[in-house]
This record gives C-alpha cells, sequence and structure tokens, in this order.
C-alpha cells in the first residue's frame, strides 16, 4: 500500500489536515504545541477508488523534553513512506524549526510535498511570508486550509496522481485490538515489542500517550491493527485528560478484543472497571500480565495465587503472562486474541441450539408456579460480536434471574463461548414483553 507521512514542526495544523484528510476526527486538535506524540493512522481514498495510508507524526524540533523520542518515533515511521507531506503555516511564513525539519528530511530521502496550511484567505498566499516558503527549497507549497476544506480535496487528487500504478487497495479486514490499562502500565511498550518497532513513544512518566495510536502489522499472515490508548485515570485533571479519556473509550468501542495490561505489583479496583467497560460494549479481554520478567522467580507461584484472588471476577477471561523487554509471552498474547475473535464472530445453527434447550430444560426444569410453568420454545443466534442469543417463552414474568444464569452457563460451557461475552434476549410469544440480559 502507499504510505503518506504528515511531517512538520508543533502547531502548524498537521493533525488538522490529517482529520479532514481522512473525513473524521482522528487526532486530537488543540490550540498548543505538543498534543500529538505518537504516530497515528488513518486511510485516505481518492476519486478513483485507490486508497494510502496516511501517518499523522508528532511536532519536530519542539525543544521540550520530548523532542528525542518524537524525532525517533518519525524517523521509524519515515522508514516505509512513499511521501512526506512537510506542513508549514502559510500565515506566518518559515522560522528556524521548520528549516531545521527540511535539513533532516533531506537526509532521510524521502519525496517531499511542501503543504502550506491555515491559508483560508486567498489574500494569505501573496504575501511575502507565503513566498519565503520557497526558501526551504522543496519547490511551490500547496495552498490548504483544513478547518475550511480549502484545499484537501484537490491535495488528494495529487497524491492520487503520483501514486501512479502504485497499489491501493486495502488490505482484509484487521482484528482490531485495544490496548487498555492504568497510565504508565505498560501498555505502549507492549505495543512496541509486539510490532518489533518504536511505534509509540515510551517514558516513566504517567500520561506520556494522550491519543489513541493504530499501529498496522501482520502476525501469522493475519492483519492486525493495535489501538495504543491513553491510560484511563480515575480523573481528569484537564482537558486533554478528559479529551484522551474519550478517546481511549471510542478507541474501545471501535476495537474486537480488548488487551488489559496489569501491573503485578499493582492490582485493584481501577482494572475491574476498566474490564467492565469492555464488557458492556460486548468485547471479549484478555488479560496481559506484563513485567512478569521483573518478578523473582520464588514468587511466581504467590504472585499467581493473589493475583486469582484479586482477578476473581474476571477469572472467564484468559490471562497471558508478558513481557515487553523480553518478548516473553508476545506470540501467545496475539494468538489468544485471534482466538477470542474468531469465538465471538462464531454463529451456532438453530438446529444445535434448540437440540441443547431440550438436553438443558430436561437436565434442569424451568421455574413453575403453581402449576404454570415457564416455557422455553426455541433459541436461535441473531448476531455475533458479541454472539446473541434469543429465546422465545410464555411469560417474561415467569422468568427468573437463577435460570438466566443457568442458561448463560450452558451456552458458554455447552456451545463453546466460555471465553467471550454474550447477550440474551427473551421474548414473549406473540410480540409481548422482551428481556435482554448483557
Amino acid at each position: 500500500m502507499y504510505n503518506v507521512a504528515i511531517v512538520g514542526r508543533p502547531n502548524v495544523g498537521k493533525s488538522s489536515l490529517f482529520n479532514r484528510l481522512v473525513g473524521k476526527r482522528e487526532a486530537i486538535v488543540a490550540d498548543m504545541p505538543g498534543v500529538t506524540r505518537d504516530v497515528k493512522e488513518g486511510f485516505v481514498t481518492t476519486d478513483d477508488d485507490r486508497t494510502f495510508r496516511l501517518l499523522d507524526t508528532g511536532g519536530l524540533w519542539s525543544g521540550d523534553r520530548w523532542e528525542a523520542p518524537i524525532r525517533q518515533s518519525v524517523a521509524a515511521a519515515l522508514v516505509g513512506v512513499d511521501l512526506v507531506l512537510l506542513c508549514v503555516d502559510g500565515r506566518e511564513g518559515p522560522v528556524t524549526a521548520d528549516h531545521q525539519v527540511a535539513e533532516w528530511l533531506r537526509t532521510m530521502n524521502k519525496p517531499v510535498l511542501l503543504v502550506a496550511t491555515k491559508l483560508d484567505d486567498p489574500r494569505h498566499a501573496e504575501t511575502g511570508e507565503f513566498f519565503e516558503l520557497y526558501s526551504l527549497g522543496f519547490g511551490e507549497p500547496f495552498v490548504t486550509a483544513a478547518e475550511h476544506a480549502i484545499g484537501t480535496t484537490e491535495l488528494v487528487q495529487h497524491i492520487g496522481e503520483l501514486m501512479g500504478d502504485a497499489e491501493g487497495e486495502v488490505e482484509e479486514a484487521a482484528v482490531k485490538v485495544a490496548i487498555i490499562g492504568r497510565p504508565n502500565v505498560g501498555k505502549s511498550s507492549l505495543v512496541n515489542a509486539l510490532v518489533g518497532d518504536e511505534r509509540v513513544i515510551v517514558a516513566d512518566v504517567p500520561g506520556t500517550t494522550r491519543d489513541s495510536v493504530d499501529v498496522h502489522f501482520e502476525f501469522g499472515g493475519r492483519p492486525f491493527t493495535l489501538i495504543d490508548t491513553a491510560g484511563m485515570a480515575r480523573k481528569d485533571v484537564g482537558d486533554l485528560e478528559y479529551y484522551a479519556r474519550m478517546r481511549s473509550e471510542m478507541a474501545l468501542r471501535r476495537a474486537d478484543v480488548a488487551v488489559l495490561v496489569i501491573d503485578p505489583f499493582e492490582v485493584g479496583d481501577h482494572e475491574l472497571r476498566l474490564a467492565n467497560l469492555a464488557l458492556e460494549w460486548g468485547k471479549p479481554i484478555v488479560l496481559a500480565v506484563n513485567k512478569w520478567d521483573l518478578v523473582a522467580d520464588d514468587q511466581l507461584e504467590p504472585f499467581r495465587q493473589r493475583l486469582d484472588e484479586q482477578l476473581e471476577h474476571l477469572s472467564f477471561a484468559p490471562r497471558v503472562y508478558t513481557s515487553a523487554l523480553t518478548d516473553f509471552g508476545l506470540h501467545e498474547l496475539l494468538a489468544t486474541a485471534v482466538r477470542l475473535y474468531d469465538t465471538a464472530h462464531r454463529r451456532v445453527g438453530t438446529s444445535e441450539l434448540n437440540g441443547w434447550l431440550e438436553v438443558w430444560t430436561q437436565r434442569q426444569p424451568p421455574p413453575n408456579f403453581s402449576g404454570r410453568p415457564l416455557k422455553l420454545l426455541y433459541v436461535s443466534q441473531v448476531d455475533v460480536a458479541p454472539p446473541t442469543f434469543v429465546f422465545s417463552i410464555n411469560s417474561e414474568t415467569m422468568l427468573t434471574r437463577p435460570y438466566e444464569h443457568y442458561l448463560r452457563n450452558r451456552i458458554r460451557e455447552d456451545v463453546g463461548f466460555a471465553e467471550v461475552p454474550i447477550r440474551m434476549v427473551f421474548k414473549e410469544r406473540g410480540g409481548g414483553k422482551k428481556r435482554v440480559r448483557v
């Protein structure tokens, strides 16, 4: 696939341009430098139905403590890039940082298209500041204003022309895995270890990752999208933290599987709240007990027993012990995510389900109220991800909570859905009341 990266110093409108080109607000935008630190990915389709991957990168030459890791992250992302969009503020003209970015890009030996941003008034393109952009050495600037969609359609068309005969089809649907957990639990380190590349910035500072970051790769010939999310803390201490949490929740909603990263030295109610959030949205969960290499050999079994107690309510979720530093357990983690994905998308035939229903009702007769029994007429699976089962019954009022639990356990254990969340719907015959259980 053709790959395009947006590069530039902080606060020149890179994320605004990225959002406009991919057609949705994927990146957090704020009127301050340094909001974007990691590399985000999206897809853009041209008028002739060809698709290219677009990368949004952190601001270069920011002058703050994140400058070195951001530059390292951008350099890693540019390895497989076919075209670089160097964004500069068209109204301000080139500053020292723009020239530094331009000189650095020349060492990367990549084709560069100069994009002047924030030019919502045609008169801005006639000023001396605009013409000074030619001094960057990349030819005529491409005029855009992402907020008002000025020049963006033409930019996509131009990129399509530069693509030539390059392959532009989107790969087969990827397994989307959201990496969730409390701040500074090792989520970004785990993502980098899984893909074998420094795609997201890692630091011993909570809140390093502010936005959800999509990373595409293949494992065993199967495409994956790893979604590295900002750590979801108990409280938001500012607007950026609030929007970061909202983006993390949105990332979890669009994921197929959630990997809940756990620090074995720090487990509490926070992990259970995150797990409940995933289960409410019907997402299968893998518990990744990270930093397992830091547990002493003679403490492995005591730690496992302690985790069994602390995570008792999540005993159904498969647990994988991992280490981002040594790569321990990473293949098992991905294999487990694939297994949960396949299970959550499995369909069971109506005849098989009703055969089981007969066995279940004989094994444990339905409730009987003064000679009037609950009747389970039939059951069918109507949806996947999460698997959803509809039971036709004679009366919703006769359905008891214990019998619901019994049926849920039978579906999970007998039909093969023990590791994924399921939903059950009970409908009265003749279109009466309906009860939905998650």
